[in-house]
């Protein structure tokens, strides 16, 4: 086994992929990040975040609705760590409209991005594991993977195609000391969610409030958005020895959205 481990999470330069780079870095894995953004503040990110913890932190700025550039990344992390040990499949957008009237390219992209790339970047690195005896997959569906809201047809549809991939995995990865988990966050107040706020008002014809309110924290017993750092701090936990008997399993961490 290699003095520490290493991680590639997609979509990890803000939000929900960054609270888990951040939690993978902290328990000793390297990590390479990935997502868009304005190249210095990744750079203040990437840089910052190996010398608080100590480990080797690199970016690759891949285009996960391209298959040639999510292989590309796998090989980037290869190159700069000696194997990939841990995959986290975050990449996500979202557009919310009717079914009647919601763009063939939107659906096309959600899907591509939500869904298709998790399968791309496993596809690049479920071998080594198997070769090793040891390796984590995580895949980050949503409370949408178990239930689903009006108005977000192709996001839906992803999530709950998330569980199946992962489920798949599990079972492949199960007699090579592999896992595969799905993390079901309800909502968390990140970027991608914000800007879902005044779609979601139109969409339904209420106020940007309201959607908070009533949309976004209404199926959640606790009120509350979940945080960042808990999805991280789950992401990390099974990420460890000690879940090695876990996989296969979808982990809703949504306030007890669907447990009603």
């Amino acid at each position: 086994m290699p003095d520490r481990r290493s991680a590639i999470v997609t979509g990890s330069t803000s939000g929900i992929g960054l609270g888990m780079a951040e939690a993978l870095a902290e328990a000793g894995n390297n990590v390479m990040l990935n997502g868009f953004g304005d190249a210095e503040e990744i750079e203040r990110t990437r840089a910052a975040l190996a010398a608080r913890c100590g480990v080797e932190v690199g970016y690759n700025g891949a285009d996960m609705t391209r298959p040639d550039e999510i292989a590309a990344l796998v090989a980037a992390a290869e190159s700069a760590f000696g194997q990939v040990d841990i995959v986290v499949n975050n990449a996500g957008i979202q557009h919310v409209e009717p079914v009647e009237d919601f763009p063939v390219e939107k659906w096309d992209a959600i899907l591509a991005i939500n869904l298709s790339s998790a399968f791309h970047t496993v596809r690049h690195s479920f071998a080594g594991m198997k070769e090793r005896g040891w390796g984590r997959v995580i895949n980050l569906s949503s409370a949408h993977g178990l239930v689903a809201s009006p108005y977000k047809t192709a996001y839906v549809a992803a999530k709950h195609g998330m569980l199946g991939l992962t489920k798949v995995l599990a079972l492949e990865g199960a007699e090579h000391g592999v896992t595969a988990n799905a993390i079901c966050p309800g909502y968390v107040l990140t970027p991608l969610v914000e800007k879902q706020i005044p779609d979601t008002a139109k969409a339904r014809g209420i106020s940007e409030d309201e959607v908070v309110k009533t949309v976004m924290l209404g199926p959640q017993p606790t009120k509350q958005f979940v945080k960042t750092q808990e999805v991280g701090a789950l992401a990390a936990f099974l990420c460890s020895d000690a879940a090695a008997s876990i996989t296969g399993a979808a982990l809703p961490i949504d306030g007890g959205w669907t447990a009603q």
